[in-house]
C-alpha cells in the first residue's frame, strides 16, 4: 500500500491537504478557540513546533475567502474527515464566516531598521492586495479608497502603516458587514532581531503602534491569534490590552495542539511500518512538557520518520538543532559566571537545576540577571520542567535537558565555542613555562583556563586530551602528534620541534576522580613514558633534549610533573 508523503517544510494547510500529505489532526484547536471565547490570544512555543501551520489551518477554516471575481471560495472539503467536523453545528457555523487578515512578521529579520521596516510594510501591502476587492463597489468612501490605494502602492508615508492593520479590518468590516479575524505569526521576530542588531527602540515604537491600534481599540475585531517564541511585555507593546490571553508552555489550555503527543507519534510510526522505533524516537525527540501534557518535537519526528522510510537503519539526528538559532546558548556560555558554567556541566551530565521562571521575558534585560538567560533557554525549548514550586509570587522550576537531541546541542555547540575561545587566547606564557620546565606556572595557566571553561565528565580523558591539543596547536615551529606509535606504545602527545636544537616534548595524560590521587597519577604517567620508551625515537632522531611531562586532571584542576 502506497503511504502518504511527509510534507517536510510545508506550512500551508491547504497545500498539505492538496498534496495528500500525512497530517496529524490538530483541528480541535479551532473548537477550543471558540469554547474559550478567545478575543486576543498569544501562543508562545519553541521554533518548529507547528505554529505557522496552526495559523494556516485556522485561516482556512474561518476565512470568508473570495476569488479574483469576488466569488466565495468553499474550503469545506479541506476538513473532510477531520475531528472538527464531528464537533457539531455550533462550531461548523463559523466555517467561512469571517474575513481574515493573516501576516507573518518573520521578514523583519534584517540587518537595519530601514530594511526591517520596509519588509514589514511590504507584508502589510501584500495583505491589502489580497483583499483589494473591497475597492469595488460603494462599501468604502472615496477617502478610504485613496488611503487604501496609497498602502497598496507602498507610498513613503510612515503614518499610513502605523495603524494599517486596524484600517484594513475596518475596510473589510464595511465590505462584508461582519467582524474580522487577525492572525499574526512570529510576532516577536522583529523585536528579537532589532535587539541583536541595535535598533530596538525604533522597532518597539512601530510594533506597539501597529498592535495597539489593531488589537486594543478595534471595534471591528472578532478574534486575534498571535504566535511567537516568547512573551514580550515590559516593552509595553501590549499596554492596556486587557483582553489578551497568554498561552505559554506553562499553560494547560491548548497544550496538546502544538507538538505531537505520545499516541500521535506511535500512530505515525506504525503507519509507516516502524513500531520498533518508538523507544528511539522517545529518547531523542520526546521530553517537552507543555502545561501537564508531554509532547514530542514535531519537526524532528517528521524528519526522523521520513529518513527511516528511505533508510530503516538510519541513526537519529538532531534535526531541530540544525535549523534553530543557537545564538541564545552562545550568549549564555560567553557571559556565564562560574556558577552557571557548573550548572551547564551538571545539565549535560544528566542533572537538574532549579531556577525562578517568569513569562514576561524582555530582551532589554537579558544580561541584567543570570536567571533571565535561563528563562530564555526554557521558553525556547532548550530546557524542560520536571517539577515546580511556588515561593511568594515566584514560580521555581526544576529543569533538565529534554532529550538526546538537545543534549547534542549542548555537548557539541558548547565545546565548539569553547574551542574557538581556546584558539583566540594568548598561550605564549604557557609555552615559555613549558620550555623552562616551570610546572608551577604551567599548572596556574591551565587551572585558570579550566575554571572558565565548560566540560562534561562523560568525555573523561578525551576532553582534556583535546583541550591540550587545542593549546599546543598554536605553538609555532612545532609539529603536534597525537596517539602515534612511539617506542612500544602510543604516547598521548608528542611535540616535535622543526629545529633539532630546541627541546622536544612527550606528554602523557591521566584523569582521576580524587584530588589526592593526582600526584601518584603523574608519577605513573612519567613511569609509563620511561618504561615504554616514548622518548627513545626522538633522541635517536638527534634532538638535543627531550622533556617529559606527566599531567593529571581532576575536574577543573591539574597537577603537572616533569623529568
Amino acid at each position: 500500500m502506497l503511504k502518504k508523503p511527509i510534507g517536510i517544510g510545508i506550512e500551508n494547510y491547504k497545500e498539505l491537504i492538496d498534496k495528500s500529505c500525512y497530517f496529524v489532526d490538530k483541528t480541535l484547536m479551532i473548537k477550543d478557540l471558540l469554547d474559550y471565547r478567545v478575543k486576543v490570544g498569544l501562543f508562545t512555543r519553541p521554533r518548529r513546533f507547528g505554529k505557522t501551520l496552526a495559523l494556516s489551518m485556522i485561516k482556512t477554516f474561518f476565512e470568508l475567502e473570495l476569488d479574483e471575481d469576488a466569488n466565495v471560495v468553499d474550503n469545506r472539503h479541506y476538513f473532510d474527515g477531520m475531528k472538527i467536523m464531528e464537533a457539531g453545528d455550533e462550531y461548523l457555523q463559523h466555517m467561512g464566516g469571517y474575513p481574515v487578515i493573516s501576516m507573518s512578521l518573520k521578514s523583519a529579520r534584517q540587518p537595519t531598521f530601514h530594511l526591517a521596516y520596509t519588509l514589514l510594510c511590504r507584508q502589510i501591502a501584500g495583505e491589502y492586495d489580497r483583499h483589494k476587492y473591497v475597492l469595488q463597489g460603494d462599501a468604502l468612501s472615496k477617502t478610504d479608497k485613496q488611503r487604501y490605494q496609497a498602502i497598496l502602492d507602498l507610498k513613503k508615508d510612515e503614518a499610513l502603516y502605523l495603524d494599517s492593520l486596524r484600517f484594513l479590518s475596518e475596510c473589510l468590516e464595511k465590505y462584508h458587514k461582519t467582524n474580522v479575524i487577525i492572525l499574526l505569526d512570529e510576532y516577536d521576530v522583529p523585536l528579537e532581531n532589532a535587539f541583536f542588531k541595535g535598533f530596538y527602540e525604533e522597532m518597539v515604537d512601530f510594533i506597539r503602534s501597529l498592535f495597539e491600534s489593531a488589537l486594543k481599540t478595534n471595534d471591528c475585531l472578532q478574534m486575534a491569534v498571535m504566535t511567537g517564541c516568547l512573551r514580550i511585555s515590559k516593552e509595553s507593546i501590549f499596554t492596556g490590552l486587557n483582553n489578551l490571553d497568554i498561552y505559554s508552555i506553562l499553560s494547560n489550555n491548548f497544550a496538546e495542539h502544538f507538538g505531537f503527543t505520545q499516541p500521535e507519534v506511535e500512530e505515525m510510526l506504525c503507519y509507516y511500518g516502524f513500531p520498533e522505533k518508538i523507544q528511539e524516537a522517545h529518547d531523542w525527540y520526546d521530553g517537552y512538557l507543555f502545561g501537564m501534557t508531554n509532547v514530542y518535537n514535531p519537526w524532528s519526528v517528521i524528519n526522523y520518520v521520513r529518513e527511516a522510510a528511505s533508510n530503516p537503519n538510519a541513526f537519529p539526528r538532531p534535526y531541530w538543532s540544525n535549523t534553530s538559532s543557537n545564538g541564545i546558548i552562545r550568549e549564555l556560555v560567553e557571559k556565564a559566571d562560574g556558577l552557571a558554567k557548573d550548572e551547564l556541566e551538571n545539565l549535560i551530565a544528566g542533572g537538574t537545576i532549579e531556577k525562578p521562571i517568569h513569562e514576561d521575558v524582555t530582551y532589554g534585560e537579558i544580561y541584567d540577571k543570570q536567571e533571565n538567560l535561563w528563562n530564555f533557554l526554557f521558553f525556547t525549548g532548550y530546557l524542560k520542567a520536571i517539577s515546580q514550586r511556588f515561593e511568594g509570587n515566584k514560580i521555581y522550576l526544576t529543569m533538565t535537558l529534554p532529550n538526546e537531541e538537545v543534549k547534542y546541542v549542548y555537548e557539541n555547540k558548547i565545546q565548539e565555542w569553547f574551542d574557538e575561545n581556546v584558539r583566540k587566547a594568548d598561550f605564549t606564557p604557557f609555552y615559555q613555562a613549558m620550555r623552562a620546565q616551570d610546572t608551577q606556572k604551567m599548572e596556574e595557566f591551565i587551572n585558570n583556563q579550566l575554571n572558565f571553561s565548560i566540560s562534561y565528565h562523560d568525555e573523561g580523558e578525551r576532553f582534556y586530551h583535546g583541550y591540550l591539543l587545542g593549546i599546543l596547536g598554536g605553538m609555532g615551529g612545532y609539529k603536534i602528534l597525537s596517539n602515534r606509535e612511539q617506542g612500544t606504545g602510543r604516547p598521548d602527545i608528542i611535540v616535535r620541534p622543526n629545529n633539532p636544537h630546541h627541546p622536544a616534548f612527550v606528554i602523557e595524560i591521566k584523569r582521576v576522580k580524587n584530588f589526592a590521587k593526582q600526584d601518584a597519577a603523574c608519577d605513573e604517567a612519567l613511569g609509563q613514558i620511561k618504561k615504554r620508551g616514548y622518548a627513545t625515537e626522538l633522541l635517536h632522531d638527534g634532538y638535543d633534549k627531550v622533556i617529559c611531562y606527566g599531567i593529571c586532571f581532576c575536574d577543573k584542576y591539574c597537577v603537572i610533573k616533569t623529568q
